[in-house]
């Protein structure tokens, strides 16, 4: 038998310890798994050099833009960005232009998307209008919806409980996760109403605005009414100490609740914010060192389930405005967050395991994502070969993401994905992408 790939003289993260062997991969799929001696014959053999081999990273929390928003990032530039920082399957979320909110807004993103991916992808979908179109939304290939707290996107008013509980309702019925951005509108607006009364431009305002109590209030009602409705709630990028406290709490009842934290609010604060100005501007912003504590206490005790990126690009230009309340919240974050997080695992204040788990496993667990997310035979070869030992420092310049900029530009980091496999084929090679290869597969 001669098989289509073999990664020789590898060391492979497997089941849940690292062991020295290679992966034999036919169709795109993971055929065996042995010592190199004992693989089969190939069509191609790659020496990784005695690095290590780990699941590619399921990114669940992604803002891919493209259609009208194709100025910021597109379909080619995104995935391009998540190939080179070793993401192989990310879920794609639907604040868009169109939103993303029906099945035929679904459907044109997934027809526009097919043949430029360079990983895979997945696509969230905002609550539509008619909530009995959600059984419909999810037979069109939604892994999960997305509904905003803060704001009105997609057919739901978030201020309006009874709307949203039925909706969520009909998820439940599904058993399909709601994730949710927890930031109270109402409080939102009472504050910004405020701070545009006196004129207010700085920082100071923005985190006054987004406070911890904004957040924190948005959790415990939907935790309310996810008790109403039983529905599966993903909290995304949570971010204060409270906040983390309330999701434990939930996860002793008999709540279906799960959360994610990306590695800015992990490794940055509200001081470091003010630095940074601007380009640091994220929704939930950077918070205190102590929230900072509970994040990674939560994280290591399994509290929090996932890290995400929460890559959200925009463009230069919009991040430079003159007027402080129209400048986008969001930083670029595919490229970064593996070697970030890598920096974490080399200085021992994260283990590997819980970096996988947390990157891949979980991710794979909670959207239902089969057959990725963990080498083993029989499973899809997405996978990221790293290179623990690699120091070398952060360039935003060198994205492939359009979105050039980063609150960790010029940062020294030790760790760095230098080849991406998905579905069996190499899309990434020691930075460089190869954005002919379109081997990405919509992930349904």
């Amino acid at each position: 038998m001669t098989v289509d790939l073999v990664l020789k003289n590898a060391k492979i993260f497997l089941d849940e310890r690292i062991e020295k062997a290679g992966i034999a991969i036919e169709s795109g799929y993971i055929v065996k798994i042995a010592k190199d001696v004992n693989l089969p014959a190939a069509s191609t053999k790659i020496d990784v050099k005695e690095n290590l081999v780990i699941p590619g990273l399921i990114d669940v929390h992604v803002h891919l833009r493209d259609q009208k928003l194709s100025y910021k990032e597109d379909f080619v530039s995104g995935t391009s960005a998540a190939a080179n920082g070793g993401v192989t399957t990310v879920l794609d979320m639907p604040n868009n232009k169109p939103v993303t909110m029906d099945t035929s807004s679904l459907s044109e993103r997934i027809a526009e998307a097919s043949d430029k991916l360079i990983v895979n992808v997945g696509f969230f979908s905002a609550f539509p209008s008619d909530v009995k179109e959600i059984p419909n939304i999810v037979k069109a290939g939604a892994k999960g919806f997305k509904f905003y707290m803060s704001e009105q996107i997609g057919g739901i008013d978030p201020s309006d409980d009874e709307s949203v509980t039925t909706a969520l309702v009909e998820t439940q019925k599904l058993d399909i996760p709601v994730c949710i951005h927890a930031e109270d509108k109402r409080l939102l607006e009472i504050i910004y109403g405020e701070e545009k009364k006196y004129k207010c431009t700085t920082i100071d305002a923005f985190l006054c605005m987004h406070s911890e109590d904004a957040e924190v209030r948005a959790i415990e009602r939907i935790l309310n009414l996810a008790q109403e409705s039983k529905a599966k709630i993903h909290v995304c990028h949570v971010s204060t100490s409270k906040g983390v406290q309330l999701i434990e709490k939930a996860k002793k009842t008999e709540l279906k609740v799960t959360c994610e934290v990306t590695p800015h609010h992990l490794l940055l604060t509200c001081e470091n914010l003010k630095k940074l100005g601007i380009i640091g501007l994220t929704k939930p912003p950077l918070r205190s060192k102590d929230d900072v504590r509970s994040l990674w206490t939560g994280l290591q005790k399994g509290v929090v389930d996932i890290i995400a990126s929460d890559h959200a690009p925009h463009s230069l230009d919009e991040k430079k405005r003159s007027n402080f309340w129209q400048v986008p919240s969001g930083i670029a974050g595919l490229e970064t967050m593996l070697p970030i997080m890598l920096t974490q695992v080399n200085i021992r204040l994260l283990s590997l395991q819980k970096l996988i788990e947390a990157t891949s496993k979980r991710p794979k667990e909670i959207f239902r994502i089969k057959e990725r997310g963990e080498i083993r035979e029989g499973y899809v070869a997405d996978l990221a070969v790293v290179d623990l030992k690699k120091e070398w420092v952060i360039d935003s310049s060198k994205f492939y993401s359009k979105a050039k900029f980063s609150p960790f530009d010029g940062w020294k980091v030790k760790g760095k994905p230098i080849k991406t496999f998905v579905n069996g084929h190499l899309v990434m090679d020691d930075g460089e992408v190869f954005t002919d290869q379109k081997q990405g597969r919509i992930i349904r």
